[in-house]
């Protein structure tokens, strides 16, 4: 008998919504782990972790991995992040990426075997975003208000700002805890600042975050900051490519964005600890607000649910920092998320490197020119921050499996094409190199699908791989 999730959490994640409407505590959102991917390595290892040790006499195991799960989970290392939760006993894995289990696309089957290699006990569990799992415990959800219309207002009656509330929500404690994810963000853009050399996964992308920091101090004044927070955003990201230690912000292939904008303001308008920390809780507001009425999965809605958001995060912070109003700052997170809206999630052999490290960068520039833009206006506009995350997720339900972080279409499939035809130009057969996909592969035929819901089942057109 398969073992499943609570129905709350399994409807959960076929909606993208909880079903009692409110939010979970900021310390679901900020996670400290080891890249690259909170969705496709954090969660799985945590899932794995839970499952052997509710199976000490299990000999070994079996792992399922589908969809997205097995589409790109290779170059996101969560064999690797599974086998070491699983460690020392041995585990058998099963790449499904043709096939979905029913409710979300990052599903995984955990089974325990005994001596003969039979199956003993089996789970089924989903990674949800952001290092989420459907089988989490419901106990964190602290929030009544769950929109940001409701949490202006709110604030707006009483005279408070956006963190004040986070504050009253939350209680005292969250500044130790937030305190601690700053230190993490702050330590891994000292690390990757320090780093040099080539990127794992076999792309040959050298890292440049230390390049682009010594140029910083040699351009002309006006150009500093920016190629400051290109450099800050690129030592994470490569940090979080290389498998190193990150903070979810939402998730670790956007976790460069709100250190590197945090980071800069620091220095720039020379902010306190106190502030910074207030700034880290007003985007922790805005971050946790699409993940309760959106998605941040990239499997679900595409990078905008994690670029997107993790701008969003940053431009709110930023606006804040800047002595910005309420307003202003939902007006400067509702540019950061309407101008990432379509954007695909598509990495170049299942790695979080191309295009997801340059992105973080860009993300960061526009979430600041955003805030900047918002302080010149009273806050007033059309659409709102609530209408954003709304249409992200409708936006995100229309894309092609293709184009959700399966790493078949878009950049990931002109980048084989590229290559294949590169190299049928040497060999007489490129069809017999295996580093090449050949185009009736289990992933070009998934990148032809169009998804129906989040929730549905897929059927079967391959076997294990």
């Amino acid at each position: 008998m398969i073992a499943v999730p609570p129905i709350s959490a399994l409807l959960s994640a076929a909606s993208g919504t909880p079903l009692d409407g409110r939010m979970k505590t900021l310390r679901m959102l900020y996670r400290v782990g080891r890249g690259p991917s909170s969705s496709h390595t954090m969660a799985p290892a945590r899932a794995a972790g839970v499952f052997g040790r509710a199976h000490p006499d299990g000999v070994a195991f079996r792992v399922t991995l589908y969809g997205s799960m097995a589409a790109t989970g290779k170059g996101h290392l969560t064999d690797a992040a599974i086998r070491d939760a699983l460690s020392p006993r041995p585990v058998e894995f099963v790449w499904r990426a043709d096939e979905d289990l029913p409710l979300h696309p990052c599903g995984m089957r955990f089974e325990a075997l005994d001596a003969r290699g039979r199956a003993r006990d089996a789970f089924d569990d989903y990674s949800l975003g952001g290092g989420a799992l459907a089988s989490d415990e419901p106990d964190e959800d602290v929030y009544e208000l769950t929109t940001m219309a409701s949490i202006l207002r709110r604030v707006r009656e009483r005279g408070e700002t956006l963190w004040e509330h986070v504050r009253e929500v939350e209680g005292p404690d969250l500044w130790e805890f937030l305190g601690a994810a700053w230190d993490a963000m702050r330590a891994a853009i000292r690390r990757g600042l320090d780093n040099e050399g080539a990127l794992p996964g076999g792309l040959g992308l050298p890292r440049r975050a230390a390049a682009f920091h010594r140029k910083s101090r040699t351009v002309r004044a006006g150009f500093r900051s920016e190629a400051r927070l290109a450099a800050y955003a690129y030592a994470v990201a490569e940090e979080n490519a290389c498998g190193a230690e990150v903070v979810t912000a939402p998730t670790c292939g956007s976790s460069g964005v709100l250190p590197a904008v945090l980071h800069v303001l620091e220095q720039d308008l020379r902010a306190r600890r106190e502030d910074v920390l207030r700034a880290l809780a007003t985007a922790g507001l805005v971050g946790n607000l699409v993940k309760a009425n959106g998605s941040i999965s990239g499997a679900a809605v595409g990078c905008q649910g994690e670029i997107g958001t993790a701008c969003a995060m940053a431009a709110a912070a930023a606006a804040q920092l800047f002595g910005g109003t309420p307003p202003q700052i939902e007006y400067a997170a509702e540019m950061g998320l309407e101008h990432h809206l379509g954007l695909t999630c598509d990495p170049v052999r299942g790695l979080v490197q191309i295009p997801c490290i340059e992105r973080n960068a860009h993300a960061a520039a526009r979430a600041l020119s955003g805030a900047r833009f918002a302080l010149l206006s009273d806050g007033v506009h059309r659409i709102s921050f609530d209408d954003a995350v709304e249409v992200l997720l409708e936006t995100g339900r229309a894309l092609p499996l293709s184009h959700r972080e399966t790493s078949g279409g878009g950049l990931a499939r002109v980048y084989e094409r590229r290559l294949a035809l590169a190299r049928e130009e040497r060999l007489p057969n490129p069809s017999a190199d295996p580093a090449i996909r050949p185009s009736g592969s289990s992933s070009a035929r998934r990148s032809d699908r169009r998804p129906g819901s989040v929730g549905r089942r897929q059927p079967s057109r391959s076997a294990a791989r």
